[in-house]
């Protein structure tokens, strides 16, 4: 067969060589078909169509025309590639990434090191020099973590700033916050204080937001539909049961049972639901139209995220902070995003969307839906990677998640990966842009929102 075409080939080549030769004219040659372009990072994510609810809500509670939060929603998956390609540009010199500006048009990206603002600033970002490496930041925080006392309730909230190149306590006094920097013997430069009377508490009292009841006695609020194997099921937080707790759904009909859970220290759970239950990747949006879920990729500080909670229902904010650490009354909890967004008990373990990318589900806050407030969501990824579940979303993801020595290898689908993170697949070898659990729709070569070729 190659010989055969091989031959033909070389015969027509003779034949067109010899119609030219003698003066007549040649048939045209045909062009190859142009390639197909790459996706952008919004049509990757989702973020070129979002969902009715999701504007609606945008425009409510951030105040912005449809037109303002249909752009600020794709420039803000934009900057999520770009930012993560100057992080692992950066490396150690990158000290944090956001957006500003009423539609997100605004990336900005911190570096130790002033060499690097050209590179920063022809990647269409404002470049902003800074003493502390992010790193550096982050392990003044783990110090401080480690340090919080029986006290806790003093200093309830510590995070990263990544916009003031500080560490933050929130703390009921200035003298509370004091003996915590020199109890974790951190250097106060690097460290804001923010003096509050607000107290954090986890939202006690399941589609997205419906809500569920735990043992006949508490209510919470669905996070996501996930799946492990066969087994369907959703994440939720922590603090609504215990592993073995039994659950019934918003229509009050035996719904499933808690397989693990952990609180405090994170605020993660899954329930794992009986054959009358369906896990999908809806969420319930305003007026309880449906928000479908396309993904788990995270999005940057100062980005906008919706919440789904069956007390308040939707609202939305913008991020505020991620890795933060909270000391509620039960405990302290790690590695939870603080948000802008209000909530309510009941609220708790319900979805944070943003755009059609899952974000996590509600773990606590302070104020109220009336007056406004502060929460903290417990990331999903990290949900998704503990437990080996898999997120359902609109495109019908299925499969378990690939162990955790999956990020060095090749690249497998439900996997969660982190920025930096390197796989290989077909032969050709790709960084990680942005944190994200792997569906089968983004390899690779078909994600340049999510991965660069190196």
């Amino acid at each position: 067969m190659v010989h055969r075409h091989a031959s033909a080939g070389c015969a027509a080549l003779t034949l067109l060589s010899a119609l030219v030769l003698t003066g007549l004219p040649a048939a045209a040659a045909v062009e190859p078909p142009a390639p197909t372009p790459a996706p952008s990072a919004a049509e990757t994510l989702g973020a070129n169509n979002p969902s009715p609810a999701v504007l609606r809500a945008l425009t409510r509670d951030l105040r912005l025309t449809e037109d303002q939060a249909r752009t600020r929603l794709v420039n803000e998956a934009e900057a999520g590639t770009r930012a993560g390609r100057l992080q692992n540009a950066l490396g150690k010199r990158f000290a944090g990434a956001w957006v500003s500006g009423a539609t997100s048009a605004d990336l900005t990206v911190a570096t130790t090191d002033a060499a690097d603002s050209p590179a920063i600033e022809a990647d269409g970002a404002r470049a902003v020099v800074v003493r502390t490496p992010l790193q550096d930041l982050k392990t003044a925080k783990a110090k401080l973590d480690a340090s919080v006392t029986g006290e806790a309730l003093d200093t309830p909230v510590r995070y990263i700033d990544v916009r003031t190149n500080r560490v933050t306590v929130q703390a009921k006094s200035r003298a509370a916050a004091n003996r915590l920097i020199a109890a974790a013997h951190v250097d106060s430069a690097i460290v804001d204080v923010k003096v509050s009377a607000d107290q954090p508490r986890a939202l006690y009292d399941i589609r997205g937001g419906d809500a569920f009841y735990i043992d006949g006695t508490a209510r919470c609020s669905v996070g996501f539909g996930v799946t492990k194997g066969a087994q369907q099921g959703f994440a939720t937080a922590g603090h609504c049961g215990k592993a073995g707790a039994k659950t019934t759904g918003y229509n009050q009909v035996a719904q499933g049972t808690f397989q693990a859970s952990v609180f405090p220290g994170r605020d993660m759970a899954w329930v794992g639901v009986n054959s009358d239950w369906t896990a999908t990747p809806a969420v319930k949006g305003e007026g309880g139209q449906d928000v479908q879920t396309a993904g788990s990729v995270q999005a940057l500080t100062g980005a906008t995220v919706c919440r789904s909670g069956s007390t308040t229902g939707w609202h939305c904010g913008t991020i505020q902070q991620h890795d933060t650490s909270v000391s509620y009354s039960q405990g302290t909890v790690d590695g939870v995003t603080r948000t802008t967004v209000c909530a309510e008990p009941g609220d708790s373990g319900g979805s944070y969307i943003s755009g059609v990318q899952a974000q996590g589900v509600t773990s606590g806050g302070s104020g109220d839906c009336t007056s406004g407030g502060t929460t903290f969501y417990q990331p999903i990824n990290p949900l998704l990677s503990t437990y080996g579940l898999t997120l359902r979303t609109s495109a019908g993801e299925s499969g378990t998640t690939a162990p955790e020595d999956g990020q060095t290898g090749g690249w497998a689908a439900g996997q969660v990966y982190e920025v930096g993170a390197r796989v290989t697949l077909d032969g050709v070898s790709y960084e990680c842009l942005q944190p994200h659990q792997a569906q089968s729709a983004w390899q690779p070569a078909l994600a340049p929102a999510l991965w660069q070729r190196v």
